[in-house]
């Protein structure tokens, strides 16, 4: 695997000499890590079945779940999919950024159906990653890019976990430093009468609502079953380290890791294994890009669970609270 350190300050990422490296690996249906601003992704062109494939297998990831598709620009994305006027507003307001739009795909869109699990949808986003954008142009395809770890595990945010997950399967990594969101893009639907949240991330529902003038539906039930979920994300069980994870816990048992929100303490946090403060101001922007790397350091301590402190469900911290109610979910029998 070849490590190509990027700044994320760089605007012009295709005038790095490792950049053609990375589009000649893209180009050849092999695997890339690569930094977007939300979590790092493992990137294939989605066009290539083969490649899908690839991301399926260096993932451990079931092939009934969509990938989300990376594109440089809203024009890119009209090549694949059919945008109403609310789906053309969410672009233009939230584009590149950390949302995700489910829309009805293009009969003359090459992305396979290996990429959009067989569905008549496909998953878009712009990413505000210029990195990633460039990539996409360069290709000349969009790129498949779920979060660079083992599916069902804790999502990567640094280029070390991702080396640590999936360094075998690589033939890149780009290393741009800790992701600033934290987690994953917010994906809203509209392939149907109203907008539905299929998953919150790093951008709040209050924003996305507050813009069209509308409550976001809630997924239907069938959006979310085992066999055929509507986007990434939505099993159950997911983003979950080893441990066991315990929610909004107001004590610390014998053997048990800390994860801390805001100043206060829980009762006998003196007998913690370990402890991460998420963010002790109580800054949930702050909490969610620190999520992940929290999880993980937590993870290795060797506390057979860890206690998390309740987080507050409005603004980021619904998607907080979401990862962390499907990494304490019941995991599937392996």
């Amino acid at each position: 695997m070849q490590r190509w350190t990027f700044s994320p300050d760089t605007t012009d990422p295709s005038a790095v000499p490792e950049f053609a490296q990375a589009v000649a690996a893209l180009k050849a249906g092999r695997l890339v890590g690569v930094p977007t601003e939300t979590v790092y992704g493992l990137a294939a062109d989605a066009s290539n079945p083969t490649a899908c494939a690839a991301i399926f297998a260096a993932k451990g990831r079931p092939h009934f779940n969509p990938l989300i598709a990376h594109v440089e620009s809203l024009e890119a994305a009209q090549r694949h999919a059919l945008f109403n006027a609310r789906a053309l507003a969410l672009a233009e307001a939230f584009w590149p950024g950390a949302l995700t739009l489910v829309l009805p795909k293009r009969a003359d869109s090459p992305v396979c159906d290996l990429a959009t699990a067989g569905l008549d949808s496909i998953a878009l986003r712009v990413p505000a990653a210029p990195v990633m954008r460039a990539l996409a142009r360069a290709v000349g395809a969009p790129l498949a890019a779920p979060s660079a770890n083992r599916s069902g595990r804790i999502s990567g945010t640094t280029a070390n976990a991702v080396a640590g997950d999936l360094g075998p399967a690589l033939a890149m990594l780009i290393d741009a430093g800790p992701t600033p969101v934290g987690v994953e893009s917010t994906i809203v639907g509209l392939t149907g009468p109203e907008a539905v949240l299929l998953r919150p991330g790093g951008i709040a529902r209050e924003r996305i609502e507050q813009l069209l003038g509308a409550r976001l539906a809630a997924p239907a039930a069938s959006a979310t079953t085992t066999e055929a979920p509507q986007a990434p994300g939505m099993l159950s069980s997911h983003y979950a380290p080893g441990a066991r994870v315990r929610l909004n816990a107001t004590e610390v048992l014998p053997g048990e890791a800390l994860m801390r929100f805001g100043p206060d303490l829980p009762q006998d946090a003196e007998q913690a294994v370990a402890v991460e403060n998420l963010s002790p101001d109580g800054d949930l922007t702050q909490a969610a890009a620190r999520l992940f790397q929290a999880l993980r350091r937590l993870d290795s301590s060797g506390a057979h669970s860890i206690a998390v402190m309740p987080v507050p469900e409005n603004g980021l911290g619904e998607a907080i609270n979401d990862r962390l109610r499907r990494a304490a979910a019941p995991r599937p029998a392996t």
